[in-house]
């Protein structure tokens, strides 16, 4: 973690206001300087290890369909490329790989052992905060950290209780909520990691069941404010859903523009990504679409900086990570299609946002 001046961070950082242009009489440049911290969360397209697990159909995934013959080379040439585009999210401003990462589509601890002990990532020192989730796939979600930055205090999972469309009788099992609890730098911040279920079946008639996800991530806010008003709670995840659809705007009721929050309410900067930007995570009949989200309370949006808060939301698309050519040309460089593994990385790209806080 590095400490910049303002004048590093004036076109970059606030909006000049007199209060942010104050001298710091502890500073040898006379102006204030900030702490910069990036939090990402990226789905990182079944990264799955070539081993069967009797207990899931962990079969289903894209490396097991392979020749046995690449599957060792697949995952770790798989591994090595989320661990690359890992280490490079945030790093042009906040001279450092993000100190959270929140990922999906991760098969156990294991892929998260390599993940982390990959050359790109081995330095930061990632600890993990992962639970075996009851999805039938076996696709689970986590929680990475820099050790050094960030010290959990209590973790958790909380169940979605959804049925199948086709049988209401029957019990759907999907991912499992993670909250993360801990303390970012002496500040006290909760962060949920979510993967909602799917749109198989049709949006409207799944709608339903990613409502209930995004009931059970209200709840679980709702439940922290109750002890702290101003709790800083991050919610990131693979939404299956955009900014615009109901579980977002409904239940969680995330507003796209920062006068629209009320107090103890949820911001949703990545919504004018794809609002007025036109930019989006996934690609899909070609058009974008934003189902990759970070949404932040209120209490991260206030303007005392002595402690950290939001500044900015990206998406982190550098070329390298976007088809150059054939039928899939500006999508996501994925890992795999067709049956094949593609050499690249992932079908959703990752994002961010950067958090600040003054060094005092």
């Amino acid at each position: 973690m590095r400490n910049f001046s303002l004048l590093l961070m004036i076109g970059f950082l606030f909006a000049c206001s007199p209060k942010h242009n104050q001298n710091n009489p502890n500073s040898t440049t006379g102006k204030k300087e900030y702490k910069v911290n990036t939090v990402a969360f990226y789905n990182l397209e079944n990264l799955f290890d070539t081993i069967d697990d009797p207990n899931t159909m962990d079969e289903k995934s894209p490396i097991m369909e392979l020749d046995p013959k690449i599957q060792g080379e697949v995952y770790w040439k798989k591994n090595k490329n989320m661990a690359k585009v890992i280490s490079e999210i945030g790093e042009d401003v906040a001279q450092n790989a993000p100190v959270i990462v929140g990922v999906a589509e991760i098969e156990n601890r294991t892929v998260l052992e390599d993940l982390v002990n990959d050359s790109h990532l081995k330095d930061k020192n990632y600890g993990i905060v992962h639970y075996d989730s009851p999805d039938a796939r076996g696709i689970d979600v986590a929680l990475l950290y820099q050790k050094k930055i960030f010290e959990p205090t209590s973790t958790s999972v909380h169940e979605v209780v959804i049925y199948n469309l086709d049988k209401p009788d029957e019990r759907y099992y999907t991912r499992d909520v993670l909250l993360v609890t801990g303390k970012l730098d002496g500040d006290e911040m909760h962060f949920l990691v979510n993967h909602w279920p799917s749109r198989y079946g049709g949006e409207k008639k799944s709608r339903g069941n990613r409502e209930k996800a995004a009931a059970v991530n209200k709840r679980i806010v709702d439940s922290l404010q109750e002890v702290d008003p101003y709790a800083k709670v991050v919610i990131m995840g693979d939404m299956n859903d955009g900014p615009y659809n109901s579980s977002i705007k409904n239940i969680l009721k995330a507003e796209g523009e920062k006068n629209q929050v009320k107090p103890k309410g949820l911001y949703n900067p990545t919504e004018n990504l794809l609002k007025k930007k036109g930019l989006g995570t996934i690609g899909y009949r070609d058009s974008w679409d934003l189902f990759d989200q970070i949404i932040v309370t209120e209490s991260l949006l206030k303007s005392d900086f002595s402690s950290y808060r939001y500044y900015k939301a990206g998406i982190y698309n550098p070329n390298y990570l976007i088809n150059q050519s054939g039928r899939w040309k500006g999508y996501p460089y994925r890992s795999y299609a067709d049956g094949q593994f593609t050499g690249g990385y992932s079908d959703h790209f990752p994002v961010y946002i950067y958090l600040v806080k003054e060094v005092k």
